[in-house]
């Protein structure tokens, strides 16, 4: 396996984990080491790689960075009683272009993917998240993408790659491999119009921040039918951070980015989760011990991921039917965790993109909303779609 691009995690961080508790999570990581090398990846169930990538962020003024603070951070949290192996496989540096860095990014997730290895990247400018679904042109015919931002990031995609137009790309660039994206904690005043018409002309999602905050659950399905969750950190509040990082007065708050962190995490289909817009200051202990419980609570989700989609056991699940305005709708719900899907039809008529999409994540407010005759937007959106 040939991770020659990464470069092992610092010595002044193995030398602070060496002074901590041995019960601390960094005493039971595998780490890439300039003494040890790279670990063996047998048995590893996530790896985190740093990414010291940022010239495409449309601030860059060639300012260097690294993710010290953070791994001592995370390094310093008790696990839960997890049975998740971890490893930290080091920092991809700078290439001698932007397209280096891309091209050793979508190697390294390709091959952790391929392996059953979830990866989590620390940015790095969120630009990096195209990269990161490039990996998958070989491994999935279909992509869906989560963006946890303030912005929907689709800018100008006739313009060189920025880190508020990288969607754009991802959308128009060959080959077509996005099925899905969706937005969560969008602000609207962040988003031009034009913006916000594309993203319903397109059937995507979005979920403004005051839909969030009110209620959280509501985005857990969008998160459960996501295959690659990428979190700006500009998504959250000023005051949950450090001085340098604090891009608006609004945004979610700890709990909240760290109950969608575990969304991600307990979502059977989230297979690759990245952080980004990072940006250390002399006051980043806030930023870097947030980012550090976001992946602790990231990790706690997959330990207790709970295989619940399978319905080909009748005893595993409840179906129900509702109509609206002459049209079936059927729901499913997980005995095993309450969880709740809804049927999308098949249509053999058209070029149908949903036949591995047929059953889609939903709360049980749509099958309520359902039942009072009102149709469900994710299953309308969705429905759309299959009919492009």
């Amino acid at each position: 396996m040939n991770f020659n691009f990464l470069s092992p995690v610092s010595d002044l961080v193995l030398a602070h984990n060496e002074l901590l508790s041995t019960q601390a999570l960094g005493r039971k990581l595998k780490i890439h080491s300039a003494q040890l090398g790279i670990p063996d990846l047998d048995g590893v169930d996530i790896a985190i790689i740093g990414v010291l990538e940022n010239r495409n962020d449309i601030n860059y003024i060639g300012e260097e960075f690294q993710l010290n603070e953070i791994r001592k951070a995370f390094y310093s949290l008790f696990p839960g009683s997890w049975n998740t192996t971890v490893a930290d496989l080091g920092d991809i540096h700078k290439g001698e272009s932007v397209e280096d860095t891309y091209f050793a990014v979508k190697e390294a997730i390709s091959i952790l993917v391929q392996k059953k290895i979830i990866p989590v990247i620390l940015g790095g400018s969120q630009d990096l998240t195209y990269a990161n679904y490039r990996a998958y042109d070989d491994l999935i015919p279909m992509v869906n993408i989560v963006n946890v931002d303030a912005q929907f990031n689709l800018g100008d995609s006739s313009k060189p790659i920025k880190n508020n137009s990288f969607v754009g790309k991802i959308i128009l660039d060959e080959p077509y491999n996005l099925f899905n994206y969706a937005t969560i904690g969008y602000q609207t005043y962040f988003n031009s119009q034009e913006e916000l018409d594309l993203m319903d002309s397109l059937y995507f999602e979005s979920y403004r921040l005051g839909q969030v905050s009110h209620d959280i659950t509501s985005v857990e399905p969008a998160l459960r039918d996501a295959n690659i969750v990428s979190i700006d950190l500009n998504a959250v509040k000023g005051s949950e951070l450090g001085l340098n990082q604090r891009y608006s007065p609004n945004g979610l708050d700890g709990k909240e980015i760290c109950a969608i962190a575990r969304y991600a995490g307990i979502s059977n289909k989230v297979s690759s989760f990245g952080i980004y817009e990072y940006k250390p200051s002399k006051d980043d202990e806030m930023t870097s011990l947030l980012i550090a419980q976001m992946l602790w609570y990231f990790i706690e989700g997959v330990n207790y991921r709970v295989l619940d989609d399978d319905f080909s056991d009748e005893n595993s699940y409840q179906k129900f039917t509702t109509l609206i305005e002459e049209e079936d709708l059927v729901f499913y719900k997980s005995n095993k965790t309450g969880r709740w899907w809804i049927e999308i039809p098949f249509l053999s008529e058209v070029n149908n993109k949903l036949k591995r999409h047929t059953l889609l994540p939903c709360t049980h407010q749509d099958y309520t909303d359902a039942c009072n005759n009102i149709i469900p937007e994710r299953w309308y959106k969705a429905f759309q779609k299959n009919c492009v």
